[in-house]
């Protein structure tokens, strides 16, 4: 059996309900300008402790949840989401990516390096937002926002893409990011263009560049299938992906002698930072901004990239703090180096850790040796975006399914 199937009950956008995911925000109070701005958009049922009600009221995840169930039945009464069935959904993003909607068996994804699998989990995680996600997952019955797969040799899946594109006229739905690019969904039922889909991305690996935490949710949760797009690597590209320590056990002077004293080379330069080249990291606090030349890094390809050994020797050995605490903020490629210093400039943090970003070929690597990334080592863009496509979920965890609004016949 076909690890990739279609949707057997879902619900597409009708405009509105679009947005970043949740992760994507290096601060949670613009996730509440948004939803205030937007109260259709799907931030507002995937963060509902952040929507304008829930903080003034104080709310925290597990207290807001009920409202996140009411909001998202709320968008299906209004014909804000449509539903349909028995379909997969083309997926273009401005005029470069395209990728598919499907559902994806759970049990492909691989334990680790040497476990069966075909889907390959490839960066450490959050105990906490993978709770977060399995008890939104149980509560709503529903998934929201898709992990985004890529397809390491994918000619044969965008040309298959390309062509159903092509010969479909005007999409589905349609949505503008905060980049100014559109998203755009084709519905494709039952026929040969969704057998041709389906076959030409159910070959070869697949490999998690966004989602981690959602497809480890989709797995506690108890789900067979999670909701994915699957895309050809060539659609996707990797930027930075930085760090801010909000506050250090420290002072900055004695931060510099640990690194000179582990082997790095320290040095004051002129000017704001900005991300720098492989190899060196750039620091930046108090106003002067630092370059950090990394030692040399021996063993495997995810030994030697330059977020390992920044977690390493700055995070846990210079600094004596765990990847995960809660001083460090991972500040994704949407916010270039002129952010961060802002935020340290305004005392909103006290140091900004500046990377080169992965390249695609040392991810490559990585993941062929089945090892584990970093934590927020891989920025990849564009971005897919949650409330344009959603999965019922209600069989999988035991419950009937019964859509409010009647499924559209699919003619693709």
């Amino acid at each position: 059996m076909s690890a990739l199937q279609p949707i057997p009950v879902g619900w597409a956008s009708t405009g509105e309900t679009g947005a970043q995911n949740y992760d994507e925000f290096a601060d949670d109070a613009e996730i509440t300008a948004l939803v205030a701005a937007n109260p259709d958009s799907m931030l507002g049922v995937e963060m509902p402790h952040r929507t304008p009600e829930a903080v003034a009221a104080g709310l925290d995840f597990a207290a807001a949840l009920p409202a996140a169930s009411a909001r998202l039945a709320s968008l299906v009464d209004t014909g804000k989401l449509a539903a349909f069935t028995d379909a997969i959904a083309v997926y273009r993003i401005g005029d470069r990516f395209l990728g598919m909607f499907c559902l994806v068996d759970t049990a492909e994804i691989a334990a680790g390096p040497g476990a069966p699998g075909r889907v390959i989990r490839n960066e450490e995680v959050f105990a906490a937002k993978v709770a977060e996600r399995t008890a939104l997952i149980q509560t709503l019955a529903t998934l929201t926002s898709p992990v985004l797969l890529v397809q390491a040799d994918g000619d044969a899946l965008h040309e298959a893409l390309a062509d159903v594109v092509a010969e479909s006229g005007e999409p589905d739905a349609t949505d503008v990011d905060q980049h100014g690019l559109t998203h755009a969904i084709w519905l494709v039922g039952p026929g040969p263009d969704r057998d041709r889909l389906l076959a030409a991305a159910d070959t070869g690996e697949l490999v998690v560049a966004d989602g981690n935490h959602r497809s480890l949710a989709a797995q506690q949760a108890g789900l067979t299938r999670f909701l994915a797009v699957v895309a050809p690597a060539g659609s996707v590209s990797i930027q930075p992906y930085q760090r801010l320590l909000r506050q250090l056990p420290m002072p900055v002077p004695e931060i510099l002698d640990g690194l000179r004293a582990s082997g790095a080379g320290v040095r004051s330069v002129d000017g704001r930072p900005a991300t720098p080249p492989r190899g060196t990291v750039v620091l930046y606090a108090d106003g002067q901004t630092y370059e950090v030349t990394l030692p040399p890094a021996a063993g495997s390809a995810v030994d030697r990239l330059d977020h390992t050994v920044v977690e390493q020797l700055l995070i846990r050995h210079v600094l004596g703090l765990t990847p995960d605490h809660p001083a460090i903020s991972y500040i994704g490629g949407d916010y270039p180096a002129g952010w961060l210093a802002a935020e340290v400039d305004a005392d909103r943090a006290a140091l900004a850790v500046l990377l080169a970003p992965v390249t695609v070929e040392d991810f490559v690597e990585v993941n062929l040796d089945r090892a584990t990334m970093p934590r927020k080592s891989t920025w990849f863009t564009p971005k897919a975006r949650t409330g344009l496509v959603l999965a019922d979920v209600h069989e999988d965890l035991g419950a009937i399914s019964t859509p409010d609004v009647q499924p559209e016949a699919l003619s693709r």
